[in-house]
């Protein structure tokens, strides 16, 4: 399918992996498999993912000059992104993940920013070349794994441009209005949401009237017209802020998780994919749902994102 450009600002870890029969409580340890070091980082995920499913995707961010570092460029430009505004900052470590992933394909996951921490505000500023191609046809990415000044100054620089601007507010934090406001789509999960309106987590498959108040209520009259909340086995569902009304259950294929490390990045990259070729939202949530399922299905993160010939082929 045509496409416009998805831009994709933020973070680049090497994620160090260990298999566990159970995830340890406080204080507990365990004993799990050989350490494994793969791509990943949410934004590195993300662009991953729309390259690998044919997408035009360009990646800004830092890495090290280290061996995590050259891992992340090389599987990057083999997923087919545009790797030009990926900074490698000498004598500094990459950004890393520390992640265990139980029996039962669910993870606990300790991220430690290194070179992520040195992408500034100033840095975005200055990559002008990136936003080049960030017309209304454009989808722009972003997570909180880098500052939030960098953050917002990313979707200052694409609104300008007439790109829409989807935030996943993970790993979770309070933001403001001066970001909200340059926000189109808010992408969550159940616990994100939970933290975002204050309120205890709710049953999915529920009645959402009180979820869709709560949400309205948190978010305010300014800043996204509409939220996507990630449901993992049970799909997605939208939030309409302006109508206030809550979409029916966009399913998720039925599978028997690997590890889902990575399974939310997939959904958002491929939600950006097919909007920014030209989906209207309900649209480019079924297919999202379908390719966040085929990544909890493999192992890690890039490794487990499918191309668009794997995907149509399958059969869950």
């Amino acid at each position: 399918m045509a496409s416009g450009r998805v831009l994709v600002v933020g973070s680049l870890n090497a994620d160090l992996v260990v298999r566990t029969a159970r995830i340890p409580g406080p204080g507990e340890t365990v004993t799990g498999s050989d350490l494994v070091i793969v791509p990943g980082g949410k934004s590195a995920n993300q662009a991953a993912a729309v390259g690998k499913l044919g997408g035009d995707v360009a990646l800004l961010g830092c890495v090290g000059d280290d061996g995590n570092g050259t891992m992340l460029l090389t599987s990057l430009a083999r997923s087919g992104v545009d790797i030009t505004h990926v900074r490698v900052l000498p004598g500094v470590s990459t950004g890393s993940a520390m992640i265990a992933v139980d029996d039962a394909g669910e993870n606990c996951i300790i991220v430690s920013p290194g070179a992520n921490g040195r992408l500034t505000a100033d840095d975005v500023r200055g990559a002008s070349g990136f936003f080049e191609a960030a017309d209304e046809s454009a989808v722009l990415t972003l997570c909180l794994e880098v500052s939030l000044d960098a953050v917002k100054a990313a979707a200052r620089a694409a609104r300008e441009r007439g790109a829409r601007v989807v935030l996943n507010v993970s790993p979770y934090q309070k933001v403001g209005a001066d970001l909200l406001d340059l926000v189109d789509i808010l992408v969550v999960n159940a616990h994100e949401l939970a933290d975002l309106t204050e309120q205890p987590e709710f049953e999915p498959l529920g009645d959402w009237t009180g979820v869709v108040s709560a949400t309205r209520a948190a978010l305010g009259t300014s800043g996204p017209k509409t939220v996507v909340v990630t449901l993992g086995a049970d799909g997605a569902r939208t939030i309409d802020l302006t109508s206030g009304v809550a979409s029916e259950q966009i399913p998720s294929p039925r599978i028997t998780p690997v590890d889902t490390t990575g399974a939310g990045d997939a959904f958002l990259a491929a939600l950006a994919f097919r909007l920014a070729g030209g989906d209207e939202l309900a649209a480019a949530c079924r297919f999202a749902t379908r390719v966040g399922a085929y990544a909890a299905t493999g192992e890690g993160a890039q490794n487990s994102y499918p191309t668009a010939e794997q995907l149509a082929d399958w059969r869950p």
